[in-house]
C-alpha cells in the first residue's frame, strides 16, 4: 500500500515529484519522500506525515536536481517510522543510488537474515533494504544488471523505481501485482503508480509498464528490457475495488467504471425493495451509484465523510471514546428516517465499522437496513502489498453472511460472489489476483507470513 512517482531530466524535478505524490497521497499517509540529482550528487528528504505537510518551498529548494524519485508509504513490511520512510538512499562502491517500492517482497526475511550472518549491516526493517543490498554484492557491470541480477533472488510483489545519478529505472514484477504506468510532459519521461498523478502534472499518459518489464531511462532515451520469463499475470483486483483512486487508468479500464460495474452486477444479484441507495463515503460512492442506477432507487448521501480526521487523532477523554466512526462519519437524519435504504461498501474485513454505522442509521430512523458489498467475502490475508489482517481478524473466514448479518444488525446482507465480479470485470487480456476472497495464491510465501501480518487500517476499523 505504497504510491511511487518518478521522472528524469526536467529543471522543475522535484516540484512536480512532490505535486505527482500528492496526487497519490490516497496510497499512503504515514510518510513521504523524495530523492533528487543534479547528476553529481544526490539529496533525499523523508519524513513522517503528509505530503502537503512535509514538502513546502524550503524542503523544496533544497532538493535541486533534473531527475527525481518520491515515495508515499503505509507499512505492509517493516514498522511505520522514519527509518523505513522512501526513498531509501545509499552510497556505495558504483555511486549514489536510490529506491522507491510499492509491493512486498515475501521472503525477504530469509534474505536478510542470510546476508546478516555474512556481516551486512541494515539500517531498517523495510523489505525494500534487502534489494538495495543485493545490488551493492552483484558483481555486473551496469544498474540494470545489477538490479536484474539481485531481483531474481526475491520472491513476490514489487514496482521499484531506481534513481541513479544519470539514470532511471522502473520495474514491475512478473505476475504484474502493483500497478505502473509511463507518461510524457513534454520531452521528460514520467513514471507513476497510477496515471492521476499525470493528470495533476500536465503530462500525457502513454502505456502501461508491462509486468516482467524494466524500463531504462537515460540521456539515449527510453530502453526496454524483459529479463525474466514471462507468467501469467495476476493484477491486484483490490486495487480496483478500493484501492486506486476512481480517476486512474488501470488494468485496462477507468476504476470509476470498474466500481461502477461492480455496482451494477451487485443490483442485478441482490436487489430488495428500497427508498433509497446510500455508500459508505468515499470509496462506496461508485458501486452505490452503479446500483442506484441499475435499480432505478434514488441515489443519497445519507452519510457525511469528515476528510479532516487524522488517522492519530487523540481523544481527549476515556468517556467519550465511544464516538468511535462517528469521528468520520455522520448521518444526515432527515434524508434517512423513516426509510428502507440500502447500503453500500466496498469491502468488509472485521465488520467492526459496518456495526456502528448501522447503529448510527437506527439511531436516526432508518426503518429497513439492507447492507450490500461490492466485493466477495475477504476470507484471506493478502501478502502482496494489501496490508490485510491475519485470517483469524477476517470476519468473513469464520462466520456466515447470516451470520456476519446477525453481528451488524443490518436487516439483510449480501456480498458480490467471485463469479459475479469477473463477470462485472468482463472478458478481456487482464487476468486478476483474488487471493483475499478465493485463498489461491499465485506465488509462493515462507508459511508463517500470517503471523507477521500487520492490521489494516489500523485507526479505522471496516
Amino acid at each position: 500500500m505504497c504510491g511511487i512517482f518518478g521522472l528524469f531530466d526536467h529543471k522543475d524535478a522535484a516540484n512536480l515529484t512532490y505535486l505527482g505524490l500528492h496526487a497519490l497521497q490516497h496510497r499512503g499517509q504515514e510518510s513521504a519522500g523524495i530523492s533528487c540529482t543534479d547528476g553529481e550528487i544526490m539529496k533525499t528528504h523523508r519524513q513522517m506525515g503528509l505530503v502537503s505537510d512535509i514538502f513546502n518551498a524550503q524542503v523544496l529548494s533544497a532538493l535541486p536536481g533534473r531527475s527525481a524519485i518520491g515515495h508515499v508509504r503505509y507499512s505492509t513490511s517493516g514498522s511505520s517510522n522514519i527509518g523505513n520512510a522512501q526513498p531509501l538512499m545509499v552510497e556505495y562502491s558504483k555511486g549514489y543510488l536510490a529506491m522507491a517500492h510499492n509491493g512486498n517482497l515475501t521472503n525477504a526475511k530469509i534474505i536478510k537474515d542470510e546476508l546478516q550472518n555474512y556481516g551486512s549491516i541494515f539500517q531498517s526493517s523495510s523489505d525494500t533494504e534487502v534489494l538495495i543490498h543485493l545490488i551493492a554484492l552483484a558483481h555486473e557491470n551496469s544498474t540494470v544488471e545489477r538490479l536484474t541480477s539481485a531481483l531474481r533472488r526475491v520472491e513476490g510483489s514489487y514496482s521499484i523505481l531506481t534513481l541513479t545519478n544519470n539514470e532511471l529505472i522502473a520495474m514491475r514484477d512478473p505476475l504484474g501485482f502493483r500497478p505502473l504506468c509511463l507518461g510524457k510532459l513534454r520531452d521528460t519521461y514520467a513514471v507513476s503508480s497510477e496515471t492521476c498523478a499525470f493528470d495533476l502534472i500536465g503530462a500525457k499518459y502513454i502505456r502501461e509498464i508491462e509486468p516482467g518489464e524494466m524500463l531504462l531511462i537515460n540521456a539515449n532515451g527510453l530502453q526496454s528490457f524483459k529479463p525474466f520469463k514471462e507468467m501469467p499475470h495476476k493484477h491486484c483486483i483490490f486495487e480496483f475495488i478500493y484501492f486506486a483512486r476512481p480517476d486512474s487508468y488501470m488494468f485496462g479500464k477507468t476504476v470509476y467504471s470498474v466500481r461502477k460495474a461492480l455496482g451494477r452486477q451487485l443490483a442485478r444479484d441482490t436487489a430488495v425493495p428500497a427508498d433509497m441507495v446510500i455508500p459508505i463515503p468515499d470509496s462506496g460512492i461508485s458501486a452505490a451509484i452503479g446500483y442506484s442506477q441499475e435499480t432505478g432507487v434514488p441515489f443519497e448521501m445519507g452519510l457525511i465523510r469528515n476528510h479532516y480526521v487524522g488517522r492519530t487523532f487523540i481523544e481527549p477523554r476515556d468517556s467519550i471514546r465511544h464516538f468511535g466512526v462517528k469521528l468520520k462519519l455522520n448521518a444526515l437524519r432527515d434524508i434517512v428516517k423513516a426509510k428502507r435504504i440500502v447500503v453500500i461498501d466496498d469491502s468488509i474485513v472485521r465488520a467492526t465499522t459496518g456495526r456502528k454505522i448501522i447503529k448510527m442509521l437506527r439511531q436516526c430512523g432508518a426503518r429497513e437496513i439492507h447492507f450490500r458489498v461490492s466485493s466477495p467475502a475477504t476470507t484471506h490475508p493478502c501478502f502482496y502489498g494489501i496490508d490485510t489482517p491475519s485470517r483469524s481478524q477476517l470476519i468473513a473466514s469464520s462466520h456466515t453472511p447470516a451470520e456476519i448479518n446477525k453481528y451488524m444488525g443490518s436487516d439483510t446482507l449480501e456480498y458480490l460472489t467471485i463469479e459475479s465480479m469477473q463477470k462485472a470485470l468482463g472478458k478481456g487480456d487482464y487476468t486478476y489476483c483474488d487471493a483475499c476472497f478465493s485463498g489461491t495464491y499465485p506465488s509462493r510465501f515462507p508459511w508463517g507470513m500470517e503471523l507477521e501480518q500487520m492490521e489494516l487500517f489500523a485507526k479505522g476499523e471496516k
